[in-house]
């Protein structure tokens, strides 16, 4: 068993969103074996938001763990809660948002490499 140190980010305007983002990287590139680019746990405050961006070479999921979202899958805008599992395809674009004005959503993220 090993116990990781995971690194921390505030991230500005992630993507051209809004506010600051906070990223936990839970493992690192070593545990990740080139395999995956990232699992993290993301906070998004209230008015903050990590802008539109496509992925290409790789996949992402989102599972949000608390708070309400305003989630952009492919230009197509829903407001999704805690519980939900959202996936992003290889060539594929989307962005999420904070839809409280007093909650910070909280969310899993996982980039797959293809």
């Amino acid at each position: 068993m090993a116990i990781i140190e995971s690194e921390h980010i505030d991230a500005e305007k992630r993507f051209g969103g809004n506010g600051t983002i906070h990223i936990q990287k839970l493992l690192t590139p070593k545990e990740l074996d080139g395999k995956c680019a990232m699992f993290a746990r993301v906070t998004i405050p209230p008015h903050a938001s990590m802008g539109a961006h496509k992925h290409e070479g790789n996949t992402e999921t989102y599972h949000i763990l608390s708070g309400r979202a305003r989630y952009n899958d492919n230009g197509k805008e829903i407001e999704i809660g805690a519980g939900t599992t959202t996936f992003c395809g290889d060539g594929e674009i989307h962005a999420i948002a904070n839809a409280s004005e007093t909650e910070d959503l909280v969310f899993m993220a996982l980039i797959i490499n293809k």
